[in-house]
């Protein structure tokens, strides 16, 4: 009997099922209509029709009235990519491999150019830069999607972004940084907090500021391992310590990735992860950075590829969360010299062995991978920006585009013409057939499709811009930030325990007098030759109005209780010099980490690597030559300051602190200075909080800091924790996870866990 009534209910309920109305509503949104429906996904659309199925709405967006799989929502991601993908045409699939060049938002419009690779070249994946605001970043998003969603199979965009949450732009790949959004120390400055659970908070935070506005893949985190510390790009990293560095990327990828609450981490807050350089750009030989032809090499003379592969395959590939793994890799420019069995010295993105042997292969990664932005335009001189064609600088655009994919590659970073993927795909039909080839770019095409059908794009890539003004760098959300950033502070030095100065002691209440010396500033040509460019010039570090909400500003060190000297890390150039090139040279030159000139007379005599169709020598090594920094005048001013102080009141404390993106050398200036703490990308107001003792420092230094110049050469660039390190008047080594609090030498939890020392 009771079986009898059971199969009556299911019988009732379904016959109501059909026979109820729809289990939906539509309403007027800013700028496009929006559909909720009870047990389904939320719709945005323009202009794709409604197909209604028992009481369910879809989107009709290939418009031929019928529901096909890629548009019915309660189908797995993968079985909607695939059926999408066996649907497109070559010229369509080749869009979707397309990643777009920097595209700044100064208004809600969409350029001319951007209408012509969304239109023409089947372009889907955006590369977005600067916002004018965060209303302006979701109107222009919502023209984008609209535009998009009537062509063809209305494919979303899948908008992106570099990091964008720190308090500064310091390169085009971080060019939405500091703007109306959260922010937050550099990623070096993350690891210095050595706490996972912050990055992992950071993620989830970031993540909804990046769907707020209408970004749903993140180009980071950038996991290289730093074990080269002469590298520019240093301070995107999470440092030179492997198992730091892979907890850090798992807790980023997490928190960007996962939307709490959902079934499979996957929703409308997640943002898909493109960890980057696999398999790292951290050993660049000589410190010399792959953006150029001069430092396109990436060397292991300490036989540690091994170890650098460790924060992808064991952190952002094994996750916590239910997502699983990063969605996506970026290969770095570099050419990993030595590493490929059959001796093909080739950028990891043309590598077989790189990426289909070790990525696809033996790491079973099957998600997009995606080239850095470039490299397969031509590279015109050793010095220019420009193409980055490592190692098949005499192949053409297409033999190139084909190279890539043959290697496993599906995407190609900053390119906007479908051209050349159509002419590699002609060159793989030619080579092993149409029916090869077709399956070969809807293999890509599936990849690259999963990542937009797992955020939800197929059925609402629409934000609602009064909801990001609300959502983007909320209250909440820049005091998380803030909180981080004092947690990146580092003080390496506290003789005499001259910090904190805390104003009103002893039932004093008056403010404490400080004097801050002015800062030179040297010439700048700026980015690409133009970007901040300035002349040379004096002025101070700080605002004044910044310094005074703590102390008392004084305009002579003689009537101060204490000297704030605030100082930039060594910066002697990028390690190549035309003009020693026009003089008879190879062009290479030292990157020095100290402040005064610098010889180098421990270099290598021949370099691990060399070669390139336009210089007709192998041997990059720079033995013997000099370079001198652009801010020397930070030292000698130091200097000056300090002496002047110590002859005229010995009593009154000189405190430095130091911004910087990577190791320096402190022996120059640590006997100088009585306190020192470390910027690793913060608001000025942080530090003053620390210097004022209203909180205390935490940060703990993820990268050992040389005893000089010579340990530097010494070293080696794939090898982490390899150099001597500085020791102070103090008597304090100044290396990998060292600090100082009121107390002293930090020693907790954290040192405890990821200390060489306690490892070893």
């Amino acid at each position: 009997m009771k079986r009898s009534l059971s199969l009556l209910s299911v019988l009732i309920l379904t016959l109501l099922a059909a026979g109820c109305g729809p289990k939906w509503q539509a309403a007027e949104a800013d700028g496009y209509q929006l559909i909720t429906q009870k047990n389904g996904p939320a719709l945005g659309y323009t202009v794709a029709p409604i197909i209604q199925k028992n009481g369910f709405a879809f989107k009709d967006l290939n418009r031929n009235g019928k529901l096909d799989v890629y548009e019915d929502w309660r189908k797995p991601a993968r079985q909607r990519a695939r059926d999408l993908a066996s649907r497109l045409s070559i010229e369509e699939i080749a869009g979707l491999m397309l990643y777009s060049a920097h595209q700044a938002v100064p208004t809600p419009e969409i350029t001319d150019a951007q209408r012509k690779f969304l239109k023409e070249d089947n372009l889907r994946h955006v590369l977005v830069t600067t916002v004018a605001n965060p209303e302006t970043a979701t109107r222009w998003n919502n023209n984008v999607q609209a535009l998009v969603e009537g062509l063809g199979h209305g494919i979303p965009a899948n908008n992106s972004s570099d990091p964008r949450n720190e308090t500064a732009v310091t390169a085009e790949y971080n060019a939405g940084a500091g703007g109306q959004i959260s922010l937050w120390p550099t990623p070096l400055g993350l690891a210095a907090t050595f706490d996972p659970a912050l990055v992992r908070r950071f993620g989830d935070i970031a993540s909804k500021e990046y769907r707020a506005l209408g970004i749903a893949t993140a180009l980071s985190p950038q996991i290289d391992l730093a074990t080269e510390p002469r590298w520019n790009r240093f301070t995107g990293t999470f440092g030179e310590d492997p198992d730091l560095d892979t907890d850090m990327a798992r807790a980023y990828v997490d928190g960007f990735q996962t939307t709490e609450g959902s079934r499979d981490g996957w929703g409308t807050e997640s943002v898909n992860a493109m960890v980057k350089h696999w398999p790292s750009g951290g050993p660049e030989e000589g410190g010399r950075d792959a953006h150029f032809n001069y430092g396109k090499y990436a060397v292991y003379p300490g036989g540690n590829f091994e170890t650098h592969l460790r924060a992808f395959t064991e952190g952002a590939f094994k996750l916590e969360g239910k997502t699983g793994s990063a969605t996506a890799v970026m290969p770095y420019y570099t050419i990993s010299w030595g590493i490929d069995p059959s001796g093909k010295n080739v950028g990891n993105s043309y590598n077989h062995y790189i990426i289909s042997d070790l990525l696809r292969d033996k790491y079973r990664f099957d998600g997009v991978v995606c080239t850095d932005w470039g490299i397969t335009h031509d590279n015109a001189a050793v010095e220019s920006f420009d193409g980055k064609c490592w190692g098949v600088e005499t192949l053409t655009e297409a033999e190139r585009h084909y190279e890539v994919i043959k290697a496993g590659v599906d995407q190609f970073g900053g390119n906007n013409d479908k051209g050349p993927v159509l002419e590699a795909y002609r060159m793989w039909c030619k080579e092993f057939g149409e029916e090869s080839a077709r399956t070969r770019f809807e293999q890509s095409a599936v990849r690259l499709l999963m990542n937009i059908f797992r955020t939800g794009l197929f059925e609402n890539p629409y934000v609602s811009p009064a909801a990001a003004t609300q959502t983007v760098g909320r209250p909440e959300f820049m005091q998380a930030g803030y909180e981080a950033q004092l947690k990146s502070v580092v003080m390496l030095k506290n003789h005499g325990n001259v910090l904190p100065q805390i104003s009103g002691q002893a039932g004093n209440d008056a403010k404490k007098k400080v004097f801050v010396p002015k800062r030179y500033y040297p010439a700048y040509a700026g980015r690409f030759g133009v970007w901040g460019a300035h002349g040379e010039y004096w002025d101070w570090p700080v605002a004044r109005e910044t310094v005074e909400k703590y102390f008392e500003w004084v305009d002579d060190a003689k009537e101060a209780d204490f000297v704030l000297v605030m100082i930039q890390e060594p910066y002697s150039g990028v390690g190549y010099d035309v003009k020693d090139r026009a003089a008879g040279g190879n062009g290479y030159v030292p990157v020095s980490l100290q402040y005064r000139p610098y010889t180098a007379g421990y270099a290598r005599e021949t370099s691990v690597a060399g070669g390139d169709p336009k210089e007709s020598f192998t041997n990059r090594s720079y033995r013997g030559k000099t370079v001198k920094t652009d801010n020397q005048a930070d030292l000698e001013n130091l200097i000056r300051i300090s002496e002047q102080c110590r002859k005229d009141n010995p009593a009154t404390p000189v405190v430095v602190v130091i911004s910087a993106t990577r190791p320096f050398v402190p022996a120059e200036f640590e006997p100088y200075a009585d306190a020192i703490l470390v910027n690793l990308g913060v608001q000025h107001q942080a530090l003053f909080d620390i210097i004022s003792g209203a909180v205390e420092p935490s940060g703990l230094l993820p990268m050992q800091l040389p005893a000089d110049m010579r340990t530097v050469e010494e070293q080696f660039e794939d090898t982490p924790h390899d150099m001597r390190c500085h020791i102070d008047t103090d008597g304090h080594a100044y290396d990998f996870a060292y600090g100082l609090n009121w107390n002293g030498v930090i020693d907790d939890a954290r040192t405890r866990k990821y200390s060489k020392n306690k490892k070893q």
